[in-house]
């Protein structure tokens, strides 16, 4: 194997603002892909100043994008936003932000679709099966245990 040759810092910021232009990204990311051209501590951190400063990088951008993408697109609660939120290194600030982007309203509606659809799914299972399943399901998803109680009561009322 050959060595991977490693960029001068200029060369890295171009690249680097490449990187983040493309899309939302968070610091940490950003701060594995520089030391992975090989740039030291002090490098890193000049340019991680310049793309904030020239708004490439914005960790509160960032969350609120994260957040919204994945309750739209993946259907996460906001549980498991939070897990994912934190394991990117995001402030407590930013992801209490960026969860208070997701409507009320959508996420209720959110956790009654996936709900009754895994609850319609589950036929000819005995109701205790049901709810268990479904609760699980719903738990995975990243959707707070209380809700959940209260959906699953819910469909059972409707579906007597």
């Amino acid at each position: 194997m050959y060595a991977k040759k490693s960029l001068t810092p200029d060369q890295a910021f171009q690249k680097i603002k490449q990187f983040c232009a493309y899309q939302e990204r968070c610091h940490k990311e950003v701060t594995e892909k520089l030391y992975s051209y090989g740039l030291h501590k002090k490098e890193v951190e000049i340019i991680l100043t310049n793309l904030i400063v020239e708004n490439y990088l914005n960790e509160e951008r960032f969350a609120i994008a994260f957040a919204g993408g994945k309750f739209r697109i993946k259907q996460w609660g906001r549980v498991k936003i939070k897990y994912e939120l934190k394991q990117k290194g995001i402030s407590n600030f930013c992801i209490t932000l960026s969860l208070k982007q997701i409507e009320e309203e959508a996420y209720l509606a959110t956790l009654k679709a996936i709900a009754i659809k895994k609850w319609d799914s589950l036929k000819g299972e005995q109701y205790i099966t049901k709810q268990s399943k479904t609760t699980a399901h719903l738990l995975q998803k990243g959707f707070e245990q209380n809700l959940i109680t209260t959906k699953i009561n819910e469909i059972k009322e409707e579906r007597k």
